[in-house]
C-alpha cells in the first residue's frame, strides 16, 4: 500500500501575495487617475480658451455680407444704373451626392438654359465645394414658385434673394457706363494681388467695363459680416452677432440724359461715334458709340451665341469708337497746324500762299494733290481754313517738318491718352521719328511730313482726342481733361465737385495766335466759300468748326476717288469738329462717321443737330443744305 504525501495550503502566504497584489493594482488605478485628473486640468483650464474657440469655429459661423452698390445719376440726377432685387437659385456642392444629375433635373424643371450646367461645373472647379454657387440668378415668380414645392428633393439647393444691378436705359449709355458681371478667375487673381480679395467675399459682380470698371473701388463699398449659430448640418440656429456692410458710394456723372438720347439717335444706322463736352471744364455732357448693345445681358449672364453674334458682328459694336476707333484726323487738324505755323513763324496772319492743284517736293515728281481739281488760288492762312486748302498745308508741313509737328501735336494731345475716366482708350498715332524706326523698321522720308500735314499718312487720332485738342484750341492751351465723374454724393446730399486742371497745355509767342486758327474755324461756317456754311445756315449762334474727309484706302497717282466703284469699307470717312457760341464756347463736338464720304456734307449736320440740342434745346430740327466737300 502506497502512502500518499499530503501539501497543507499556506493561507497566510497567500493573502500576503492578495495583498501586494491588490496595492500595486491600487497604485497603479491611483496613478492612472491622478494623470486623468492632470489631463482634465489640463484640457478644462490651462486649454480652456484654445479649446472654447475650437467649440465656437464648429458651431459659429461667419457669413460675409455684401455691400450694395453705388448708384449712378446723370448731371440732373436721373438714375442710371440701379439695384433691383432677383431671386437666384444657389447650391453647396458637398451638400449634393449626384451633382451632374440634380443639375440636369434642376434645369428640366425650371426650364433653365443647358448651357447653365457646364458653366456651373466650371464655376465648382474655381471655388471651395462648401461655398454656395449661382446655377441660375433673375429667377422669374413661376420658377421659384416650382423649386419651393420640389425644395425638399434637392438638399444644399436653395433661393436666395439679392440685388443686382440694371441699367433701365438699356444700350443708351453701354459705352460710358460700361457694365458689371460675374466675378471671374482673372478678376480674383487680381482682387488677391491688390489685397481686396476679402471685400468680394460675399460678392458675386464686378464691374468689367467704362465708369462701372474706372470707378469700382468707389461704387462696391466695404463687406460686413454676421455671426450665426448653425448646427451639425450647417443650417442657421440663429445670428449671434451683425456687422452691417457700407453701401458704396452713389456718383453723379457729367452726362445728360437728353443728350445723350439725341446723339443716339442721330447715329442710328451708322458706324459712327460723337462726343459732346464742355470746352473749359472738359466735362463730357453726351458719349456715343454707334452701333451699341444691352449691358443688361452682361449683368444676367450672356449666352454663348448672343456673345458670338456680338463678337462676330462686321459693325463691331463692342468697340468704343469715340475713345478706342482710331482715324486719320484728316483736314480736322489745320487750324492746330496753323497756330504752330504761327508760332514757329513759317506764316504770319497776313504771309499769302498760291494754291495750284497740287503740290511737289523739290526734285520729286509726285504730285500731292488738292481736293480741289483746279485748286484754290492765292491764300492766306484764314482762308486756306475756311476753304481747307490742301497744297497751303502741304507746304507749311514741308516748311516745318515732322519734329516740329509732333512737338505742337503731342501738346495739343494726339500720340498720347486723353485722361477720359474710362480704361477702354487708345493713344492712337502722333508718327514722329523714332516711331516709324521702331514700329516700321525704316527711315523718316520728307514725303510722310506731307501727307502728315492734312492729317493723313501714319496720323491716327480718336474723337475724344480731337474733341480735346479743340478744347485746348478755344481756351488759348489751357490743358482740357475731359471727364465723366461729377461729384460724389454725400450722406447729407452734399456733393463733392470735380476739380479742374489748371495746368498749361500749350504757350504761345503771342496770344494772337489762337484768334487766327479760330477765326478760320469761324470761317468754315460763316464764311462766303466755308465748308460747313450750308449745313449750318440759319443757327441763332454763331459757331465754329472744321471737316474733315479721310481716306481709308489709297489710291494711284492718277486715279479718281469714286465712291460708288469702292466697297462701303473702302470708302473715305467722315469727320467734323466744332464749337459754339464763338465767344465764349460752352460746347465742342467731334464726330467720326466711318465710310460715309465728305465731312461737310455727311458730318456736318449732325454736328449741327448736336450744337442745337445743346444750346437750343433737343427737339430742335435744324433743316441744313449740304454741299459736296471735304
Amino acid at each position: 500500500m502506497l502512502q500518499q504525501r499530503i501539501s497543507i495550503k499556506d493561507n497566510n502566504a497567500e493573502a500576503a501575495l492578495f495583498r501586494r497584489r491588490a496595492m500595486v493594482a491600487m497604485a497603479g488605478v491611483m496613478v492612472l487617475t491622478l494623470m486623468l485628473l492632470m489631463n482634465l486640468y489640463v484640457v478644462q483650464v490651462i486649454h480652456h480658451d484654445d479649446y472654447q474657440t475650437r467649440s465656437n469655429d464648429n458651431r459659429i459661423k461667419v457669413v460675409p455680407v455684401a455691400p450694395p452698390r453705388g448708384l449712378i445719376f446723370d448731371r440732373n440726377g436721373v438714375l442710371l444704373a440701379e439695384n433691383r432685387p432677383v431671386f437666384s437659385l444657389e447650391i453647396i456642392p458637398e451638400q449634393v451626392d449626384d451633382l451632374p444629375n440634380v443639375l440636369d433635373e434642376l434645369i428640366v424643371l425650371l426650364k433653365l438654359d443647358p448651357e447653365e450646367k457646364e458653366r456651373f461645373l466650371k464655376e465648382v472647379q474655381r471655388h471651395r465645394r462648401f461655398n454656395p454657387i449661382t446655377l441660375a440668378d433673375q429667377l422669374s415668380e413661376e420658377q421659384v414658385a416650382t423649386f419651393s414645392v420640389n425644395q425638399h428633393k434637392y438638399p444644399g439647393a436653395s433661393i436666395e434673394a439679392y440685388l443686382k444691378r440694371f441699367y433701365p436705359f438699356a444700350d443708351t449709355f453701354t459705352h460710358a457706363l460700361g457694365y458689371v458681371a460675374r466675378i471671374n478667375t482673372t478678376d480674383l487673381q487680381k482682387l488677391d494681388e491688390q489685397g481686396k480679395l476679402a471685400n468680394y467675399a460675399a460678392s458675386r459682380d464686378i464691374g468689367k467695363l467704362g465708369v462701372e470698371k474706372y470707378y469700382e473701388e468707389l461704387l462696391h463699398g466695404q463687406a460686413g459680416y454676421q455671426e450665426v449659430e448653425v448646427n451639425n448640418r450647417g443650417r442657421v440656429i440663429r445670428t449671434l452677432k451683425y456687422q452691417p456692410p457700407i453701401a458704396g458710394r452713389d456718383i453723379n456723372l457729367t452726362l445728360d440724359l437728353q443728350l445723350q438720347k439725341k446723339a443716339q439717335e442721330l447715329l442710328a444706322g451708322h458706324r459712327a461715334g460723337i462726343v459732346l463736352m464742355e470746352p473749359k471744364s472738359g466735362a463730357v455732357l453726351a458719349l456715343a458709340s454707334s452701333p451699341t448693345y444691352d449691358p443688361n445681358l452682361f449683368v444676367r449672364g450672356i449666352r454663348t451665341k448672343e456673345y458670338a453674334a456680338l463678337l462676330n458682328d462686321p459693325s463691331r459694336p463692342l468697340i468704343n469708337r469715340v475713345s478706342q476707333g482710331g482715324y486719320a484726323p484728316a483736314s480736322t487738324v489745320k487750324p492746330l497746324l496753323a497756330v504752330m505755323g504761327l508760332n514757329e513763324g513759317a506764316i504770319t496772319p497776313f504771309s499769302r500762299y498760291f494754291g495750284g492743284p497740287f503740290f511737289q517736293l523739290p526734285g520729286s515728281t509726285h504730285k500731292f494733290r488738292d481736293w480741289k481739281k483746279w485748286g484754290h488760288g492765292w491764300l492766306d492762312v484764314y482762308r486756306a481754313i475756311e476753304v481747307s486748302a490742301d497744297t497751303f498745308f502741304y507746304d507749311l508741313a514741308y516748311r516745318t517738318g515732322i519734329d516740329t509737328i509732333n512737338r505742337y501735336m503731342t501738346a495739343f494731345g494726339f500720340g498720347n491718352y486723353s485722361g477720359l475716366d474710362i480704361y477702354e482708350e487708345t493713344m492712337g498715332v502722333m508718327p514722329s521719328r523714332d516711331w516709324k524706326r521702331l514700329r516700321r523698321k525704316q527711315a523718316w522720308y520728307l514725303g510722310d511730313t506731307i501727307s502728315i500735314g492734312i492729317g493723313q499718312g501714319y496720323w491716327t487720332a480718336t474723337p475724344i482726342q480731337l474733341a480735346r485738342a479743340h478744347s485746348i484750341l478755344t481756351q488759348h492751351g489751357h490743358n482740357v481733361i475731359p471727364h465723366l465723374l461729377k461729384s460724389i454724393r454725400e450722406g447729407d446730399g452734399h456733393q463733392e465737385p470735380f476739380r479742374e486742371p489748371t495746368d498749361q497745355a500749350l504757350s504761345v509767342k503771342d496770344d494772337s495766335y489762337w484768334k487766327v486758327a479760330m477765326e478760320g474755324m469761324y470761317r468754315v461756317i460763316n464764311g462766303t466759300e466755308g465748308t460747313g456754311r450750308r449745313a449750318f445756315a440759319n443757327t441763332p449762334y454763331k459757331a465754329a468748326g472744321k471737316s474733315g474727309t479721310a481716306q481709308v484706302v489709297g489710291l494711284k497717282q492718277d486715279q479718281k476717288y469714286d465712291a460708288k466703284r469702292l466697297k462701303e469699307e473702302h470708302r473715305d470717312n467722315a469727320l467734323f469738329v466744332a464749337f459754339a457760341p464763338y465767344e465764349a464756347p460752352k460746347g465742342v463736338v467731334s464726330l467720326i462717321l466711318e465710310n460715309a464720304g465728305g465731312g461737310s456734307a455727311n458730318a456736318a449736320p449732325v454736328v449741327r443737330a448736336m450744337l442745337d440740342a445743346y444750346l437750343i434745346g433737343p427737339e430742335a430740327t435744324p433743316t441744313p443744305a449740304p454741299e459736296e466737300h471735304p
